[in-house]
């Protein structure tokens, strides 16, 4: 199998010693690439270049200059693609007009160089010395057919901190599709998961696509995939992750600037993709992951060792439904799994549908497998009729009163999973906690909150056991028609406030508004001393990026995780707009290997 990257030593994660850097031939270009932006007009394709890394021609999108016009096929493919826009794709509903769902902050910006930000309210805790980097979706060109939020390009925002002051950097993750298209300065891979309805536009997509990998246009060996999900930490090297494709690595420098270094197929153990979400346990430091597939067996199962070695697959053939499966939750014995009423199926085409969508007769289940398996022969699946969850929180082991094993999970429940695609603003959610009997198949329900909250995070250091205090962004006013995350404020809840009580008990015990027409992503938990055993669970602070509307700055906002009002210490103001996005990480330095 091609080697596609070395293995790189990259800036450690939280619970890691502190940074490390790969010798490069040299340090690379500050200089600023602009992309095509959509907020109602399209913007030209400007560029600037940098030079070459060693041994990285594929990996900068400088290192092949964009053609300065399209050659005779790409003019016939481009042709092609208005053809299917214009004869074959149904109206455009809201929730896929790239004109609706690429405006406002949800529209894409241009990358940006280490920029020094200015400290405006506060000032930033001495503990957090090190580099926030969050991903999301970010394309690269103008969309004129159906789009998804979930289909961009992944652009990662990072804020560099050392000795209170602030670094801000954007960049795209230069991934096999982003550069073929910063190439041709066109979209190439086409949209046919989500946006795509019917069976006539997505046949002649796939089509058309197939004719241009054919014709030598595009390298499909090389992924497909936009690494536009999330960033996670995984034997000492950084990855940005999404399911469609391998992980690929990226490094930050330095100066705050972060850098793609490659798709990266653990020494070719790892064929295909892998999930977003990993579970590290911090006790082991060994990680739990998963792929999905459109075909038998839709769920492969498989983790790391403590180096990052990849284990071998096991395949779950007892899945029988090709669930939109997209995070996993660990406890020290076992790897829990949901099967969700969302998945895969080519009939919805037929019928004029998504090839993603809801099978409302499907009844969800949870699925328990000793996390060291060989194989699936222990794996227990349990029904738990209506349970859709994209994210866990948190799960851990418990015994019954005859020492028989309980597993417990945390997790927002989406009630409304049919609103999924076109009307995201009128979901409703659940914190639920799910009890589960290994030995006798009884499980149990218990509502936490009925408050719309999703993108949970918890203190790193309680993953795979009992945690008491959960991070999670709330959606308390309904967000814009066909529009998805952008939070209100962010919530922490106590999920152990209503521990041996049969009755449903509202556990926010905390939370922070941004105030009117500002709004915000993912939280993320910083601990103040992670390394300090006899630290309170809660002991750190809350990051998040907002957006004001109004004023239109974007800021990088830190709160005090133990106050009642996620009391607010320090504000950054970004010197550009950061879109509404998905997931992120904090590298944290040390004293001996600070941040130059």
């Amino acid at each position: 199998m091609e080697t596609l990257i070395p293995k790189p030593s990259l800036f450690h994660s939280c619970h890691n010693s502190g940074f490390r850097k790969i010798p490069v031939n040299s340090r690379p270009s500050s200089s600023v690439v602009s992309v095509s932006r959509i907020n109602d007009a399209v913007h030209e394709l400007k560029t600037k270049v940098t030079p070459k890394r060693r041994n990285s021609e594929s990996l900068t999108p400088d290192s092949r200059k964009p053609s300065s016009a399209p050659d005779l096929l790409e003019k016939v493919f481009r042709t092609l693609e208005n053809g299917i826009i214009k004869f074959l794709d149904p109206p455009l509903q809201e929730s896929a007009d790239p004109r609706f769902v690429l405006s406002d902050n949800f529209a894409p910006v241009g990358e940006v160089s280490p920029t020094e930000c200015e400290v405006v309210h506060g000032s930033i805790p001495t503990c957090l010395e090190g580099v926030y980097i969050r991903n999301g979706p970010n394309p690269q060109f103008a969309q004129s057919g159906p789009y998804h939020f979930f289909d961009g390009d992944g652009m990662v925002h990072a804020v560099k901190i050392f000795r209170g002051r602030a670094t801000f950097c954007s960049r795209f993750v230069k991934t096999n599709k982003y550069l073929h298209e910063h190439r041709i300065k066109s979209t190439l891979v086409p949209n046919l998961i989500v946006g795509v309805r019917g069976l006539g536009p997505f046949v002649a997509r796939a089509a058309l696509f197939a004719a241009q990998v054919v014709s030598g246009k595009y390298d499909i060996g090389k992924g497909i995939g936009v690494a536009n999900t999330s960033i996670f930490s995984l034997g000492g090297n950084l990855y940005a992750l999404c399911e469609s494709d391998l992980p690929y690595a990226i490094e930050v420098k330095d100066d705050g600037d972060v850098v793609t270094l490659g798709r990266h197929d653990f020494d070719g153990q790892l064929s295909t993709n892998m999930t977003a979400h990993p579970k590290t346990d911090p006790a082991t430091n060994e990680t739990f992951a998963f792929r999905c597939g459109a075909t038998r067996p839709y769920l492969t199962y498989f983790w790391f060792d403590s180096n990052g070695n990849k284990q071998p697959d096991v395949p779950i053939f007892s899945m029988n439904y090709p669930s939109l499966t997209h995070d996993l939750a660990i406890t020290g014995k076992y790897a829990i799994v949901c099967e969700i009423q969302m998945g895969a199926n080519p009939g919805n085409l037929v019928r004029g549908g998504r090839l993603v969508d809801v099978n409302r007769e499907k009844v969800s289940r949870i699925g328990v497998l000793p996390r060291y398996a060989k194989d699936e022969s222990e794996m227990r699946w349990f029904e738990v009729a209506g349970f859709n969850i994209f994210h866990a929180v948190n799960a851990w082991d418990e015994t019954d009163e005859h020492g028989g094993d309980v597993v417990v999970l945390v997790a927002p429940n989406i009630l409304s999973v049919e609103h999924f695609f076109e009307r995201p603003d009128l979901i409703r959610g659940s914190m639920e906690k799910v009890t589960i009997n290994v030995e006798t198949g009884v499980v149990s329900r218990h509502r936490l909150s009925t408050a719309k909250m999703e993108f949970p995070v918890i203190n790193p250091a309680y993953v795979a056991k009992k945690n008491k205090y959960v991070y999670v962004a709330v959606f308390e006013e309904s967000p814009i028609k066909s529009k998805m995350m952008r939070a209100s404020g962010v919530a922490k809840l106590d999920i152990a406030a209503s521990e041996g009580s049969n009755v449903e008990h509202e556990c926010t015990v905390g939370s922070r508004m941004y105030g009117d027409n500002c709004f915000g992503g993912e939280p993320f938990f910083i601990a103040r001393e992670p390394d300090n055993p006899d630290s309170e669970e809660d002991d750190g602070f809350v990051v998040s990026y907002v957006r004001d509307e109004s004023s239109g700055v974007s800021s990088f906002m830190v709160m005090d995780a133990q106050t009642p009002n996620l009391e607010v210490v320090a504000v950054v103001k970004l010197p550009q707009r950061v879109p509404y996005g998905l997931h992120g990480t904090f590298i944290r330095a040390t004293p001996t290997t600070l941040l130059k």
